[in-house]
């Protein structure tokens, strides 16, 4: 597990704080309150220094990070939103939920409902994904099932049930048709959009699998497990192209890791990728050697990240705040909390 790191520097309780010590960002706004009232649930990057997020009451939140205000209000779930996802170039938001649907928000639009309304699971929507390249929205669900869904009309296009395949993510792979998928069944499964068909099912895990995410070249598929007391709780890299088996494993959370990110290029002088945690820790890694670079210490359960802009990314918790991280390499990489909203 490695010495207990010391804690980031600039550990804020809101933005105001953060003015005098963070003047990097000199348009950071006055947020007194978090941006939801509940957990959040799920968070996801929009243009133009804009988020979206998702949480347990029930609201679809778009925020500008930059200033860290609230930019438009979404409402019409009945229950929890577990995922958000965005078309940023059509202007579109989307939001999972317990209440078995998706919806669709115009973010663009003066109107207050959802611009479209996708029914037809079973039981909680746990995955959702969609593409620019291919417009059209990929769903999973704890009902066993993935649907694949036309936007203009919101009809299922097809859905395929698989015995014991509980849903817990989705990630589009960039410019291709194809979607990767985790599952409480311990596997990663990559979907061919097209017909909806399994092209591969990666050797399964000993820990259930969170999240996944696909590096911006389509090359690599980075997975997190399920884990508890210092068992479980590692990061998995995959290649696509070959997929016998796991390229490199990432250890060092103490419970569930919940999600993962790659971070952009141009983050640093070296390839990295991000972990968040149940025991409350944001992680660097190098994906050269599997190392922990940089470690912070967050309030809560982490629940989701979400790159945003050049060295910078979100992260939700089980608090209602989101976080906004930072690495920095002046001295090599340091992870730091420069505020949350």
């Amino acid at each position: 597990m490695g010495k207990r790191q010391s804690k980031p520097r600039c550990n804020s309780s809101k933005y105001r704080e953060e003015e005098t010590k963070c003047p990097s960002l000199p348009d950071a706004a006055l947020r007194d309150q978090p941006a939801h009232t509940d957990a959040v649930a799920s968070v996801a990057s929009l243009a133009h220094d804009q988020c979206v997020s998702g949480g347990k009451d029930k609201a679809v939140v778009v925020c500008n990070w930059h200033r860290g205000n609230v930019v438009r209000r979404f409402w019409g779930h009945e229950h929890e939103v577990t995922k958000v996802g965005c078309l940023a170039e059509l202007g579109f938001l989307f939001s999972a939920s317990r209440d078995r649907t998706v919806k669709m928000w115009g973010l663009y639009s003066g109107a207050l409902g959802a611009a479209r309304c996708f029914s037809g699971h079973e039981l909680v929507v746990s995955g959702l994904a969609v593409s620019p390249a291919f417009p059209r929205l990929c769903t999973g669900s704890r009902d066993n099932s993935v649907c694949t869904w036309d936007l203009e009309t919101g009809a299922c296009l097809r859905r395929v049930a698989i015995s014991r395949n509980v849903v817990t993510h989705l990630c589009w792979v960039p410019g291709e048709p194809y979607v990767t998928q985790t599952s409480e069944d311990k596997t990663i499964r990559i979907w061919d959009t097209r017909e909806l068909q399994v092209a591969h099912l990666f050797p399964a895990k000993k820990q259930i699998q969170t999240s996944c995410d696909v590096s911006p070249d389509g090359r690599y598929c980075l997975s997190t497990s399920s884990g508890f007391g210092h068992e479980g709780g590692e990061a998995t890299l995959w290649d696509l192209r070959q997929v016998k088996g796991r390229v490199r494993e990432f250890w060092g959370h103490a419970q569930t890791a919940s999600s993962c990110i790659f971070l952009p290029q141009g983050l640093a002088s070296f390839p990295e990728i991000a972990t968040a945690s149940h025991d409350g820790t944001v992680k660097v890694w190098s994906l050269e050697t599997g190392a922990c670079l940089s470690t912070a210490f967050l309030d809560g359960a982490l629940s989701s990240l979400a790159a945003c802009g050049k060295a910078t990314f979100l992260c939700g918790s089980s608090t209602p705040w989101i976080h906004l991280m930072r690495v920095r390499s002046a001295k090599g990489p340091e992870l730091q909390q420069v505020a949350k909203f």
